[in-house]
């Protein structure tokens, strides 16, 4: 089986996992800093930020798979699929150590919920024949 609806945003994921990873990584250089954030509140929300990606991401992708492979509704997938890659957008813009309540902070994190509600019923709905 395959999944088009899911591999189309996988590869905008990929590529936010990629900056993300990158950003981290050339923090650490410039601090010589191989483990933890050195105290550095940039890595630190760096880290964060990357750290976040990494606990939403996998588990919105199997959903969305999920519910793709059970038929969902293809309007339905794709809303899903693109909240889930604004919201991870949005997110490590507005995730910063000194404003816990940043909008954009606020905004991924809806979103990904949002998005995780979403495919949650889709997959609900397959299993019930509705």
């Amino acid at each position: 089986m395959t999944f088009p609806t899911t591999s189309l945003y996988a590869l905008p994921l990929i590529l936010i996992f990629l900056i993300l990873f990158f950003r981290v990584s050339a923090r650490r250089t410039d601090l010589k800093a191989s483990i933890g954030d050195a105290g550095d509140t940039v890595l630190h929300e760096r880290i964060r930020q990357h750290g976040n990606f990494i606990e939403w991401v996998p588990f919105g992708l199997i959903l969305l798979a999920l519910a793709e492979a059970s038929g969902a509704n293809s309007i339905a997938l794709h809303c899903a699929g693109g909240l889930l890659v604004l919201g991870r957008i949005l997110h490590p813009l507005g995730l910063k150590a000194g404003n816990p309540a940043h909008p954009l902070r606020i905004a991924g994190n809806s979103l990904n919920l949002l998005s995780l509600v979403i495919l949650g019923v889709l997959i609900a709905m397959a299993r019930l024949g509705l």
